[in-house]
């Protein structure tokens, strides 16, 4: 039996609009699915393949649960209210308000053309102020309970474009939208408190119906991590440098310091003699996103700022390094280097020909070959000084009697860390 797609589809089509087939209804005596997908741009002519290949697969989960007998509740809208709505109507040479409103109507033929099952009754258009008024209630809300706040952060700024881009945006020193060039800067920005909840984020996650991989990506993503805060003062200077470490047992280890460029004492910190290659390197940096310059198979590359730091434990004075792979948005903003033990600090010492002091002996277990880089627990070893020793203990009683001694002495304290950020917006 031939398929006549041209006479079934508008039937059925039609017959779904006019019964509202998909409406998601009130009925306490079934239970609920809720189904959301990420709302398209308006700022093409039309759904792409990529598209399609999502929203077919919601669909599919939508109608199954609808033939299981739940109450689906599966909407679709558009977000249809930045940068690339704006970015489409330059292109254009077309007013924003007219390009949406003729993409949303022609993206809305095509997937009703595809057959999908949407309630349209709860239809969103970004751009519209019977939407947006509500983003503006939540931040009032936000505002109003502390959770809203500025500050001057560096962020991605396109002059061209007029805007802030996040790192995804960004490429290559690059917008991805349009190729224009992007600098790092500092900007007074608004921020949302979202690290307020990220024990809740963690704790919660046994409430939610999740696949184990996926918690285990939030998890990761929010980044909990017990240790401790570090000061070392900065040799000839009233100034101190702290750094947030999970390994206070290898203190011992830490032969130099990093920055961030942008960190507040890079300034104070350079000499005269190492002026000019310092500001060269930052404004190198500043034409980096956070991706490009965390990315782990890429050759390190710092500059020494002539000063020097103390290492608390052993008295000793560590050169004061800049190097990008340190950002200011995580930590301090600074890191204790301890190359033995660490794969990133001991890619850098081995470039630039620093120390490297072995501090933790592995397992007899494991097979390490001489002079490589041990990341794991052990024992400590070359741990001593006339104001602490740990040589002998295992890591974790190791980096108990450092944090002990770093409280007791006023040089640092107990801390937690996360790899989640507040998150900047605006």
């Amino acid at each position: 039996m031939k398929y006549d797609h041209r006479e079934i589809e508008p039937k059925w089509q039609k017959f779904w609009e006019e019964h509202k087939t998909f409406k998601a209804t009130e009925d306490p005596s079934k239970p609920k699915y809720y189904v959301l997908d990420m709302f398209p741009y308006p700022s093409g002519a039309g759904l792409h393949v990529g598209h399609l290949m999502g929203y077919t697969a919601t669909d599919i989960i939508a109608r199954y649960k609808w033939q299981q007998g739940f109450t689906v509740l599966h909407p679709m809208g558009w977000d249809s209210f930045g940068l690339p709505a704006e970015q489409y109507a330059i292109r254009t040479g077309t007013h924003p308000a007219i390009t949406t409103h003729t993409n949303i109507k022609n993206f809305r033929k095509q997937m009703d053309a595809v057959g999908y099952a949407y309630d349209w009754d709860r239809e969103i258009t970004t751009c519209e102020p019977d939407y947006y008024k509500w983003t503006q209630w939540i931040f009032t809300k936000l505002y109003e309970r502390g959770l809203a706040y500025q500050a001057e952060l560096l962020v991605n700024w396109c002059p061209a474009l007029g805007t802030v881009l996040a790192n995804e945006e960004v490429e290559g020193g690059f917008a991805k939208e349009g190729g224009h060039p992007v600098e790092r800067r500092p900007l007074r920005q608004w921020i949302l408190k979202i690290t307020d909840y990220a024990d809740r984020l963690l704790d919660d996650l046994k409430l939610v119906d999740w696949p184990e991989s996926l918690k285990k990506l939030q998890i990761n993503w929010i980044g909990r991590s017990e240790g401790a805060h570090v000061d070392f003062s900065v040799e000839k200077q009233n100034e101190k440098i702290t750094v947030f470490t999970t390994r206070p047992d290898t203190l011992f280890g830490a032969t130099y310091m990093v920055l961030s460029p942008e960190h507040p004492l890079v300034a104070k910190v350079t000499t005269p003699e190492q002026h000019d290659a310092v500001h060269h390197y930052q404004r190198e940096c500043a034409a980096k996103s956070d991706l490009e310059r965390t990315e782990l198979a890429k050759t390190k590359s710092g500059v020494f700022t002539g000063g020097y730091a103390v290492n608390p434990v052993t008295g000793k004075q560590i050169p004061i390094w800049i190097a990008d792979y340190v950002l200011m948005g995580y930590g301090t903003g600074a890191i204790m280097a301890v190359p033995a033990h660490d794969d990133r600090d001991h890619e850098f010492a081995k470039k630039f020909d620093l120390p490297i002091i072995p501090v933790i002996e592995p397992p007899k277990s494991e097979k390490v070959e001489s002079g490589a880089c041990w990341d794991g627990e052990g024992i400590c070893i070359n741990s001593h000084s006339d104001q602490l020793s740990i040589d002998g203990l295992a890591s974790k009683e190791g980096k108990q009697k450092v944090i002990e001694w770093l409280e007791k002495s006023k040089q640092g304290k107990r801390a937690i860390n996360y790899r989640l950020r507040d998150w900047l917006f605006s």
